[in-house]
């Protein structure tokens, strides 16, 4: 479909149910009223953003905040309202068509499904790497550059895999994730292993401090919900060291987990003064040479 301007009024009737889908984003629950989503403005575990149907509004009960499409595009892109009516004119349907067709289905939105999966090329997966601050050439020690498709649309990211085959997915407007999602394990039978939530969490870690992410294993859990399923493997090793993000929920997350898995220590002081180790990487001042791993991820 050809791209053409739109200007406030006619952007508004865009639907927001089909915006989040088109970014990545898919339901946790939906009734004919009103759909349930894991926020995508923040971090979190229990679905608190909610889509009205009817008014085509939203709203995220965690921040209090909410509105219609334009607002929301405007805070997922962090861009201006012109852009995200560029963005909103580029084929997405307009609300009353769209929505119809959701309430009219009853199932569950269909799966991303893998398409190929690639070494990383693509050059706005490398733009995207350059604004985290990501060398190309640590990304493509862990992340493949993975092409899928959704509802109907042929997407890429950047990949990475998890422990039953699914992949989490990346790019600079989104985040989502291919079936199974799960828990990441780079297990090279190090006595130490340390624990991350997220793929640039990895990423970062592996510049700020590579020798340390060389001579360990890795576990990346792609969401705090896993946490529970990994008790057993943490206890395992004889030191853990945990990298969790410095708000409430990864800072809850430390203090379970410390309380549970011997031998276990709070490393997220590497970051203070930041929310995550790619904050820090994006406005530290470290030395961010890269050392390869002995042993590459497949």
């Amino acid at each position: 479909m050809k791209t053409k301007k739109m200007n406030c009024e006619e952007a508004r009737s865009i639907s927001i149910f089909e915006t989040l889908t088109k970014m990545g984003h898919l339901p946790i629950r939906k009734t004919e009223k009103e759909a349930w989503f894991l926020s995508p403005l923040r971090s979190e575990t229990e679905a608190s953003f909610k889509i009205s149907f009817r008014l085509n509004r939203w709203f995220d009960f965690g921040i209090g905040k909410g509105g219609n499409v334009i607002d929301l595009v405007c805070l997922l892109l962090n861009c201006s309202v012109a852009e995200a009516l560029a963005y909103l004119a580029d084929g997405i349907p307009v609300s009353n068509s769209s929505l119809n067709s959701q309430i009219r289905s009853s199932g569950i939105e269909p799966a991303n499904k893998v398409l190929k999966i690639l070494p990383i090329e693509h050059k706005m997966l490398k733009k995207y790497l350059h604004t985290r601050n990501i060398p190309i050439e640590v990304a493509k020690t862990y992340c493949k550059e993975i092409r899928y498709i959704s509802d109907g649309k042929r997407f890429f990211a950047l990949g990475l895999q998890n422990h039953l085959g699914g992949w989490e997915l990346r790019n600079l407007y989104f985040k989502t994730s291919t079936p199974p999602k799960s828990y990441s394990y780079l297990n090279r039978r190090n006595d130490h292993i340390i624990v991350l939530e997220g793929m640039f969490d990895l990423l970062s870690l592996a510049i700020i401090n590579p020798e340390e992410v060389e001579n360990a294993d890795l576990l990346i859990l792609n969401s705090l919900s896993f946490l529970p399923e990994v008790h057993e493997i943490l206890s395992q090793y004889s030191t853990v060291t945990l990298y969790l993000d410095r708000d409430s929920s990864g800072i809850k997350a430390t203090e379970n987990i410390l309380r549970i898995i011997p031998n276990c220590k709070d490393g997220s002081s590497l970051c203070a003064g930041h929310k995550d180790l790619n904050e820090k990487l994006v406005n530290g001042t470290h030395d961010r040479k890269y050392k390869p791993l002995k042993t590459k991820s497949g």
